[in-house]
């Protein structure tokens, strides 16, 4: 079989530069950290990702603090068990469907890096989020572009270098303390929060002492573990890459165009032996893992497409067609089919499927008032006044509703039974109210040492919940009670 262009270039282009491999682009081969000096990056995917930025970070810094009908909008209160997800509240009877919410949530995800690749690291993940588009910000107004900042590193300590940097370092732990103050307004809600705020810290030392030790983590990794979170600590990034193949359309360099590599520039079409890199470097200098991604698809590449908007604003400068490093698969580039959808695309859209109108039918039918009603343990039956016979229950009441929700308790069968509710007959608003019953039944109703009551709950004049439960009472013999 003759070997296509296309193969001989991928088979020197291999051969050639297979050495990446070895080592990791941010640590040396004497394990020393390699700092990543990125420069910031420009272009038209650079604007998209900072106007997404933006809305997420608003997001995520404003979403425990506003409200709708009294619930935060986001709310994660892992200590009581209590979720609210865009204002709708999950209590503990809700678990299930919160394992279904979150099951969707991590397919989509294991989907889209299927056919995009890891669009959620460069684009979604916090840890990008912050560095990329946040703190690196700060740093390139504070002490210059990467290239003044490694000429300042290199040079003997100045005055002015050590302000800023000590500027920049006071500015970094400032907004990681407001960070952590944030994450924690996520996990017991602001209110609780402005009372921990505004109260004397002497009464809260352990909370001080949790928030100040989530600070300090936020600013470590923020001003000096940074890509290393990426590269050497996150799970998700190698979960995510393994989902990667030759037909995942990511970012992708064109071997096939751009090799072999020349620095001389002769026109918009170059040498006549020469590709269309000019080897001019920037898609490196930009990547803020530090990575050549004219080696290939790699670990460390978030797909954050820094390198697409360098490369693309060179092809511009010397006269040549974009898209050097552009989204594409490696079956693409040596003349596959352009198809994105696959079986692998296909099962995990079907499961995608299952699990979203799963979650939207579990949604759609779930009530605002839920009734538990069981017999009180440890409790026998009792003889009251007029003959009848008792028995205690326990009442526990679910509100999701923003309204406080009256009820009443009624009995279907058996015919002559009477229920008292010793307790409040009103839910709170987004609260549970637990509460006793006393049920009486005529010795005449009583089937034998367990008797099947079914009781209806009643809201705004209508049934919201059928319960049925057992009467506990005398074994009967011949139609007869015995003693």
């Amino acid at each position: 079989m003759p070997v296509t262009s296309a193969a001989r270039i991928d088979s020197t282009y291999t051969e050639g530069h297979d050495t990446f491999r070895n080592e990791l682009a941010s640590v040396a081969r004497d394990g020393r950290r390699r700092w990543v000096y990125a420069r910031q990056p420009s272009g038209r995917l650079y604007r998209v990702r900072t106007v997404l930025s933006v809305f997420l970070l608003a997001f995520l810094l404003l979403a425990p603090f506003v409200e709708i009908q009294g619930q935060p909008l986001m709310l994660l209160d892992v200590l009581n068990r209590r979720f609210v997800i865009l204002g709708t509240l999950f209590m503990p009877q809700d678990f299930y469907i919160v394992v279904v919410l979150a099951l969707t949530v991590l397919v989509t995800v294991v989907m889209s890096t299927v056919v995009v690749g890891r669009i959620w690291c460069g684009w979604l993940c916090p840890q990008t989020i912050f560095m990329e588009l946040l703190f690196r910000k700060i740093e390139f107004a504070i002490e210059g572009s990467a290239e003044e900042q490694l000429r300042n590193d290199r040079s003997p300590r100045s005055l002015t270098g050590t302000l800023r940097k000590g500027i920049k370092h006071a500015v970094f732990f400032g907004l990681s303390f407001i960070i952590a103050n944030v994450f924690l307004a996520w996990i017991i809600g602001s209110g609780p929060l402005f009372a921990i705020v505004t109260d004397s810290p002497r009464r809260h030392l352990a909370g001080l002492l949790a928030i100040s030790i989530f600070s300090l983590v936020f600013y470590a990794v923020f001003a000096r573990f940074r890509e290393q979170a990426c590269v050497l600590a996150c799970p998700y990034g190698r979960m995510l890459s393994s989902l990667v193949d030759s037909r995942t359309v990511t970012v992708t360099y064109d071997t096939v165009r751009g090799e072999p590599r020349s620095r001389l520039l002769r026109g918009p079409q170059g040498s006549t032996h020469s590709g269309d890199c000019i080897d001019c470097h920037r898609c490196v200098t930009v990547c803020p893992t530090g990575i050549d991604i004219r080696n290939g698809i790699q670990l460390e590449c978030i797909a954050c497409t820094a390198c697409i908007d360098a490369c693309n604003d060179v092809m511009s400068r010397v006269g040549r067609r974009p898209g050097l490093i552009r989204h594409t698969s490696a079956d693409r580039l040596r003349g596959g089919s352009p198809r994105w959808v696959h079986s692998r695309v296909v099962a995990y859209a079907a499961v995608w499927l299952v699990l979203v109108s799963s979650a939207v039918g579990l949604l759609a039918t779930r009530h605002d008032l839920d009734f538990v009603i069981l017999r009180q343990p440890g409790t026998l039956y009792a003889s009251v006044a007029g003959g009848d016979l008792a028995n205690f229950y326990t009442l526990e009441g679910l509100n999701r509703s923003s309204r406080v929700a009256p009820f009443s308790v009624e009995i279907l069968e058996p015919a002559g039974a009477t229920v008292t509710i010793l307790g409040s007959s009103q839910v709170p608003p987004y609260g549970v109210l637990d509460a006793r019953l006393l049920l009486r039944l005529p010795p005449t109703a009583i089937k034998g040492p367990t008797t099947v009551v079914r009781f209806a709950v009643r809201s705004d004049g209508h049934i919201v919940q059928r319960i049925d439960s057992g009467f506990l009472g005398p074994a009967t013999s011949n139609g007869r009670q015995t003693p």
